[in-house]
């Protein structure tokens, strides 16, 4: 498996990270410790999970991270919206944002999906059928 740094789709939410502390700082104080934390925290999220997953052992558990990230890709695209809504961001930059998010969506769902089939399927237990007579 490739380093987490060389994954496009990392590149792309570490791109996201940035951009998003660059707006949210912006963010009127009243927003400082509610929405800026927010998706700031979601931010992170995203590119963390992508990396932490690629260090799993199985291809299983590396999926189910980049599922996490998925999630907080979500949760980021809507708090873009609100950020928007209020006028803390003009909505041309907004839609910009969006446009990004929805690209990296758009990889990580492909990456999920490769890295899901390359899993391993779950082994079925083999056990010897008993038979009366058998020691155990």
């Amino acid at each position: 498996m490739q380093r987490f740094t060389e994954l496009r789709v990392w590149r792309q939410a570490h791109a996201l990270v940035l951009a998003v502390y660059k707006l949210s700082g912006g963010f009127p104080a009243t927003g400082r410790y509610g929405l800026t934390s927010q998706v700031q925290r979601a931010a992170v999220s995203v590119p963390a999970n992508i990396a932490e997953g690629s260090k799993r052992k199985s291809n299983s558990e590396y999926a189910r991270f980049l599922n996490i990230a998925e999630a907080s890709l979500v949760e980021v695209e809507y708090y873009i919206m609100p950020t928007r809504d209020l006028g803390f961001t003009a909505s041309a930059t907004a839609d910009e944002l969006l446009t990004e998010v929805d690209a990296l969506s758009r990889g990580l769902s492909s990456l999920r999906t490769k890295v899901e089939a390359t899993a391993r399927p779950r082994q079925a237990r083999s056990s010897k059928p008993s038979t009366p007579n058998s020691q155990p």
